[in-house]
C-alpha cells in the first residue's frame, strides 16, 4: 500500500516519505550546527502517524477525527534521554503546539504531554502506524555536545537555568520542525509561491557611510557626534555577545548602530544573515523604517511587522507573477528576510510562544544582529525572560545583540546573575564628548497647578509641556491662549504626522508655540524647544522628554522644567516617582550618569521579587509550555483599533473595506486610534462604533474625534454607560 502526506486539488500526491524526507532536510539546513542532527529526526518522527489507514481514509475525503502527531512522539518515548524527551514535546505539538509537560497521573484525556503518550493504546487496528518501519528507519540521536552542555550548565547555574535552556533549546527545535513542515506542505501544494527577499548588504553599507559623511561636522556638537560613533565602530570591532550603546540624545545613536551590523555583516567570513530592529513604539518603527527605505530601499527588502502594519495586495500565483508586498506578506510569518524592523512585543512574544504560528520566526533570529532600540522600557515583569532569552540567542545561534539608550541601565549586576555565560562589551568607553550634548538644566519647581505651568511657559519663544495622562494634556492645552498644538496616541497617525510638521515648520518661524503632549513625544521625534516642562514621572521618562529641549544645541542652555501635581498614579509609577523626589534631593544634575545609575539600581532592587520570576517546573519532564505562553504578556494593557472617518481618503478606504476588500486594512491603519478594552467596550454600549461585518471597527459618530486633540469616549458625559 502506498502511504501519503498530501493530494492536491489538482490530483497530485506527495507520499509520507517524501514528505519525511523533505522535511527533515529543510530543518536540518535551518538549524545551527549544535541542532542539526535533532532537527533532522524530528522531521523523520514528526508525521510517521500519517502511515495508518485511517489517515489514508481520512486524506481521502472521510469525515472522521485521526490525531497522527502523538504516534512519533510515543516512539520517541520508548527511549529515555532529555534528547528523546524534547523531541516528543515537539512532535506531539508540531500541530496544536508544544504542550505543558504535566505529570505521570495525567490520564489520556488531559492534553498534557503525559496524557497525550498515554493514548498508545488507541493506535492499533487501522491506526496502527507501524507501517513506517518498512520504509524508514528511525533512531534518535544520542546528543553527546547538547547533554554535556546542560549537565555544564545545571553544574555551574543550578536548575532553574538547566530548566530554562532545556525550554529553549525545546523551542528551536520547535521553530525548525514546524517551519519546514509548513514550507514544504505549501511548496507542494502551492509551487508559485515565491518567498525569495534579498538585500545587498555591500551597496547598502556603502549608501550608509555616504549618508554620514555628507553630514555637518560645522559645530563643536557635531564634531562631537562624529567622534562618538566613531568610538563606537572602533569598540564594536571587539567579539562579544552582547554590546551596550548608550550615547547621548542627538549623536546618531539608530543609524550608528545600523551601520555597526552592516560591518559585521559584511566583514570577511562573516557567517550572519540579517538585522532585526527592535523598537518599542509602532510611531517610532515607522519613522525608522521610512529612513531606511529613504537611505538604502533600492537595495534591500524591509519587513516591516508589528500590528500597525498589514501587508495586503492581489495575488497572482498562477502567472508566478508574486510582488514584493506578496512576498513580505509571508515573510511575517517566519522571518525570513535581510532586514526585519519590529516591536519589542512582536519579537518575545514570539520567543516565547507556544505555537508554531509565533515559534516559526524563532530559527530565523539566529545568524543575526539584533538591535533593542531604548532597551531601557523593557517591562521589569518580564525582564528576566527577556535578558535570559537574548542571552540564549546571542550564545547558542551565533547572534549578536546591541543594546541602545541614551538612559542606560547599568546591566552589569543582571547581566552576572542572568547571563553568566555571556560576553558583553560597552561601546562608549570614553565619555569626555558627552559634554557636548549637555544642552540644558533640570529645575525642580516642586508642587504647582496647570495654570502656573501654562503661565511660566509663555515666557518662552517655544515651549513643550509633557503629562502623564490624556485627560491632562486635554484640559492642559484648551486652557492655552495663542499657537498651540496638542499631542497623543489618541490621534490618527495622519493627523499627529500633520501637526509634528506644522510644529517643526512654526518652531523655525513663529514669535511662540507651545506645545502640549503625553510621553509619546518622548521618543522617535525630532524636534527642538527653548524649555521643556514635564510632569513628575520616572527618570527615564523625566531625561527624555530632557531630549527635546535644546536638542540642536543652537542656545548656550535649555531649561527643563519637573513639576508635581496632585495627580493619583499607579503603583509603579508611584514607586517611579518616589526615587526621583528622593534623588532630585541629592543630585544637583539628575541627567548626571551617577544618578541615573542609582535610579535603576533602586528600581530593580525595589521590583526584586517581579524580576526574579522564573519558568516554573520542577523537571524538564513537566515544563509549562503552553501555561507559560499564554501567562506572558509583554504589554498588559489590550489595545483595540479604531478607525476614524474624517476625511476623503478615509472614506474610500472603510467603502473598499465595506464592499469586502481587505487590502485596504495596511492604509487603514494610517487612519486607525487604539483604545483600551474597557473604552472599546464603552464605545460599543454607546453604539458610536461598528465593524459591518468586516471585523475592523469604525467610528460612526465623529463628534467624539477631534483633529487636534483626538479621539474622546467620555466627552459626552450624559451619554456614559457604567
Amino acid at each position: 500500500m502506498e502511504y501519503y502526506a498530501h493530494k492536491s486539488e489538482d490530483g497530485r500526491t506527495q507520499t509520507v516519505k517524501e514528505h519525511l524526507d523533505s522535511v527533515a532536510r529543510l530543518a536540518e539546513s535551518f538549524s545551527v550546527h549544535m541542532f542539526k542532527e535533532f532537527v533532522f529526526s524530528a522531521g523523520m518522527f514528526h508525521d510517521i502517524g500519517k502511515y495508518t489507514k485511517m489517515f489514508q481514509r481520512r486524506l481521502n475525503g472521510e469525515n472522521i477525527h485521526f490525531e497522527h502527531s502523538c504516534c512519533g512522539a510515543i516512539e520517541c518515548s520508548k527511549k529515555v534521554s532529555p534528547i528523546a524527551l524534547m523531541l516528543e514535546y515537539c512532535i506531539m505539538g508540531h500541530h496544536s503546539g508544544l504542550p505543558d509537560g504535566g505529570t505521570e497521573t495525567d490520564s489520556a484525556s488531559k492534553s498534557t504531554l503525559y496524557g497525550r503518550l498515554k493514548r498508545d493504546k488507541y493506535y492499533v487496528g487501522e491506526s496502527d502506524y507501524s507501517e513506517y518501519k518498512k520504509e524508514i528507519n528511525l533512531s534518535i540521536p544520542d546528543g553527546t555536545a547538547l547533554l554535556n552542555e546542560l549537565k555544564r550548565i545545571y553544574s555551574n547555574n543550578g536548575k532553574d537555568e538547566f530548566i530554562e535552556a532545556f525550554a529553549f533549546f525545546t523551542r528551536y527545535v520547535f521553530s525548525c520542525l514546524t517551519d519546514a513542515d509548513y514550507l514544504d506542505t505549501e511548496r507542494f501544494c502551492n509551487p508559485f509561491v515565491n518567498r525569495n527577499l534579498s538585500a545587498d548588504f555591500c551597496k547598502v553599507k556603502a549608501l550608509v557611510e555616504d549618508n554620514f559623511k555628507h553630514l555637518k561636522k560645522d559645530t563643536p556638537l557635531r564634531k562631537a557626534r562624529g567622534r562618538l560613533q566613531h568610538q563606537a565602530y572602533q569598540n564594536a570591532e571587539k567579539a562579544a555577545q552582547i554590546s551596550i550603546l548608550n550615547m547621548p540624545t542627538g549623536s546618531g545613536k539608530t543609524l550608528c548602530s545600523l551601520n555597526i551590523a552592516l560591518n559585521k555583516l559584511t566583514s570577511p567570513g562573516s557567517t550572519k544573515k540579517r538585522i532585526i530592529y527592535v523598537i518599542p513604539y509602532t510611531s517610532v518603527i515607522e519613522q525608522t523604517a521610512q529612513t531606511f527605505d529613504d537611505i538604502f530601499g533600492k537595495y534591500a527588502d524591509i519587513l516591516q511587522h508589528h500590528s500597525g502594519y498589514s501587508y495586503e495586495s492581489n495575488k497572482d500565483y498562477e502567472k508566478n507573477e508574486p510582488t514584493t508586498m506578496d512576498k513580505l506578506k509571508k515573510a511575517t510569518e517566519n522571518w525570513d528576510a535581510p532586514i526585519i524592523i519590529t516591536t519589542s512585543v512582536q519579537f518575545f512574544q514570539s520567543l516565547y510562544h507556544y505555537k508554531g504560528s509565533g515559534l516559526r520566526k524563532l530559527h530565523n533570529m539566529a545568524d543575526s544582529i539584533i538591535i533593542f532600540d531604548e532597551i531601557h522600557l523593557l517591562p521589569l515583569e518580564v525582564l528576566l525572560p527577556c535578558l535570559r532569552g537574548i542571552g540564549f540567542i546571542t550564545r547558542y545561534l551565533n547572534s549578536e545583540a546591541v543594546f541602545l539608550s541614551a538612559t542606560m541601565p547599568d546591566y552589569d549586576r543582571l547581566f552576572q546573575k542572568y547571563l553568566p555565560d555571556c560576553t558583553t562589551t560597552k561601546l562608549m568607553t570614553d565619555r569626555k564628548d558627552f559634554k557636548y550634548f549637555k544642552k540644558c538644566r533640570y529645575i525642580n519647581l516642586g508642587k504647582t497647578d496647570l495654570e502656573s505651568i501654562a503661565l511660566k511657559s509663555s515666557q518662552y519663544q517655544s515651549s513643550l509641556i509633557v503629562v502623564n495622562k490624556r485627560k491632562t494634556a486635554r484640559e492642559l492645552f484648551s486652557s492655552l491662549t495663542g499657537l498651540k498644538y496638542h499631542l497623543s496616541t489618541y490621534m490618527t497617525p495622519v493627523d499627529r504626522t500633520k501637526i509634528i510638521e506644522n510644529i517643526r515648520l512654526n518652531l523655525e518661524n513663529v514669535d511662540k508655540v507651545t506645545v502640549v503632549s503625553t510621553s509619546l513625544i518622548e521618543v522617535g521625534v525630532d524636534l527642538d524647544f527653548n524649555a521643556v516642562f514635564r510632569e513628575m514621572a520616572g527618570l527615564d521618562n523625566i531625561l527624555q522628554s530632557g531630549g527635546r529641549c535644546n536638542r540642536d544645541g543652537r542656545r548656550e542652555c535649555g531649561d527643563v522644567y519637573v513639576f508635581k501635581t496632585d495627580e493619583k498614579l499607579n503603583g509603579d509609577m508611584q514607586n517611579r516617582v518616589d526615587i526621583v523626589n528622593d534623588l532630585i534631593k541629592r543630585y544637583d544634575d539628575i541627567s548626571s550618569p551617577e544618578c541615573i545609575e542609582e535610579y535603576y539600581n533602586r528600581l530593580f532592587d525595589f521590583n526584586k521579587r517581579n524580576i526574579d520570576k522564573k519558568l516554573q517546573a520542577s523537571g524538564i519532564d513537566n515544563i509549562e509550555f503552553k501555561t507559560y505562553a499564554m501567562d506572558f504578556e509583554f504589554i498588559k494593557d489590550e489595545t483595540i483599533g479604531i478607525v476614524i472617518n474624517n476625511c476623503d481618503e478615509s472614506e474610500k478606504l472603510i467603502q473598499r473595506l465595506k464592499n469586502k476588500d481587505y487590502t485596504v486594512r495596511r492604509e487603514l491603519q494610517r487612519y486607525t486610534v487604539s483604545l483600551r478594552r474597557y473604552e472599546f467596550e464603552n464605545a460599543l454600549k454607546l453604539g458610536i462604533i461598528d465593524d459591518f461585518g468586516t471585523g475592523v471597527y469604525v467610528l460612526t459618530n465623529n463628534k467624539y474625534y477631534d483633529n487636534k486633540t483626538g479621539l474622546e469616549i467620555e466627552k459626552f458625559n450624559d451619554y456614559i454607560v457604567d
